[in-house]
């Protein structure tokens, strides 16, 4: 595509050089670049593109994107640009073919829920006849083919060659997980969004954005700029007081939630350890609705994905059909199959909002006993450390303090930090043989692996464990490396040697 071709759309930009380069390839990594290809010199919260610019020019870059004025060597074109992600992702529909365009798109954006509520869209939008490519934290996934996922929202470029490919693999409908730093950071800019889902918003990725305020700015952009600039729907959450202030300032959205003024509404909903049933209102009446999914959260979360069915233009039977065919969502609430008579549970919860929700609606089911095994990611929002003390002792019987993936801080500082939480409610460290012995209270265990066996072995009939915090993820960073750890095998394998 010449470059000319690919800027043609982009505000404000300044040419100096060729606009008729041939450009063979977009990157914001110098070491990827590639003859012919286009360079965006990112400005980075650790570093910044613009000291790469000579590496890419090295490499073959024949153009470079950049915020800054820069002196480029004969035969070669600058194109200043007053954002150069907003222009990588402009650029990037343009190279790729416009793959958002002429395809409903769905994207999903708050703290807690976006996996769910992406798992549940798919599902109904199959249901319809569709074959959606989705993107979000578990997986960038279409048909039979699965991608890691590198960021819960991946960079513009990364995600439109992505979207192209499956397009090309017969991909006809798209869903999405918008995460705050993607919204920040401009990655889904010049997505054509047909629907634009808001979850709820609790403290999370506070070291990024400062405060409640700063986070609540970044999902609301979405709602305030991108979805409107292309015509989308809004769907809100109204049961969450960040939804109720959302769906204020955007009075044409479809509210959904528990409360008389949402347009669907819950009607009457039963919850139990086999899934949720209930009956909702709609502008198509009402609709009996049945999922396996647990939990007045995941009822919520239903709420949305229905709503987005209905935005979509689908019937509402087709709609709840979709939700009652929806798979299983890898480490969300996933079970884990035993002998011992005990609901095995693993799950994502990593946030303090999140980790309460999950374990309130294990507590209603009455269990004889509730452990839980967690712990709290370094490098990470140290604010909620001891807020998810609070909320692990709160409910369980025993808690099993435990290391999450500590990067590059020291696990027994993470600990000590979220002590204090726990201590509210217990104030000293129990035994592991008290523990097993039924004792209520707390211990700590820094080794994952070791704290789950030691969780496993003091379950009996009628118990719930809860292994929550890292969920569908198959690896643990300690430091700087990824090691292969999967809370998932780890039971299994703790099971099986107990037996």
């Amino acid at each position: 595509m010449k470059l000319c071709e690919m800027i043609k759309k982009m505000p404000a930009c300044k040419v100096a050089g060729s606009q008729t380069q041939e450009i063979a390839g977009l990157f914001y990594d110098s070491r990827q670049v590639t003859e012919g290809g286009a360079f965006f010199a990112l400005p980075g919260i650790k570093s910044d593109g613009h000291l790469f610019v000579e590496d890419a020019i090295a490499r073959g870059a024949v153009a470079i994107f950049a915020e800054k004025p820069l002196t480029l060597p004969e035969g070669l074109t600058l194109v200043q640009v007053e954002n150069a992600r907003q222009a990588m992702a402009l650029a990037a529909h343009a190279f790729y073919g416009d793959p958002t365009a002429d395809i409903p798109v769905v994207g999903v954006t708050g703290t807690n829920g976006k996996t769910t509520v992406t798992y549940l869209v798919e599902a109904i939008l199959q249901a319809a006849g569709k074959k959606p490519a989705v993107f979000g934290t578990v997986n960038y996934r279409y048909g039979n083919a699965e991608h890691p996922s590198s960021h819960t929202t991946p960079e513009s470029v990364d995600f439109l060659r992505t979207l192209a490919h499956f397009r090309s693999q017969g991909a006809d409908a798209l869903v999405l997980e918008v995460s705050s730093h993607a919204l920040d950071q401009y990655r889904v800019e010049g997505t054509h969004f047909n629907v634009g889902i808001f979850t709820n918003l609790t403290p999370e990725h506070l070291d990024y954005h400062g405060d409640m305020e700063g986070y609540y700015a970044s999902k609301a952009a979405f709602f305030r700029r991108l979805l409107p600039s292309c015509g989308g729907c809004a769907i809100i959450n109204v049961d969450d007081p960040y939804g109720k202030r959302l769906a204020a300032e955007r009075p044409e959205a479809l509210t959904c939630g528990s409360t008389e003024q949402a347009a669907v509404q819950v009607k009457e909903a039963h919850l139990s350890v086999d899934g949720i049933t209930a009956r909702i209102s709609t502008a198509q009446g009402e609709i009996e609705l049945r999922s396996s999914l647990v939990g007045q959260f995941n009822l919520q979360n239903i709420l949305c994905a229905f709503a987005a069915g209905l935005a979509l233009k689908l019937d509402a039977h087709l709609v709840a059909e979709g939700i009652a065919r929806a798979a299983m969502v890898p480490g969300r609430l996933e079970r884990i199959e035993n002998e011992r008579g005990a609901l095995i549970l693993v799950d994502y919860a990593h946030t303090g909002d999140a980790l309460d929700k999950v374990l309130a609606t294990l507590q209603d089911l009455k269990p004889r006993r509730l452990v839980t095994v967690f712990g709290c990611g370094g490098d990470r929002d140290r604010s909620k450390r001891p807020v998810m003390g609070e909320v692990a002792a709160r409910f369980s019987d025993l808690v099993v303090l435990t290391s999450d993936n500590p990067r590059t801080e020291d696990p027994q500082v993470i600990l000590a930090e979220i002590r204090p939480g726990i201590e509210r409610h217990y104030q000293q460290e129990i035994s592991l043989a008290d523990g097993r012995h039924g004792r209520r209270g707390f211990v700590v265990l820094e080794n994952r692996r070791q704290a789950i066996g030691y969780a496993v072995s003091t379950l009996g009939e009628g118990d719930i464990l809860l292994v929550a915090g890292k969920g569908h993820e198959d690896y643990q960073v300690i430091g700087t490396e990824k090691h292969h750890f999967d809370d998932r095998e780890e039971l299994r394998q703790a099971l099986a040697s107990e037996e």
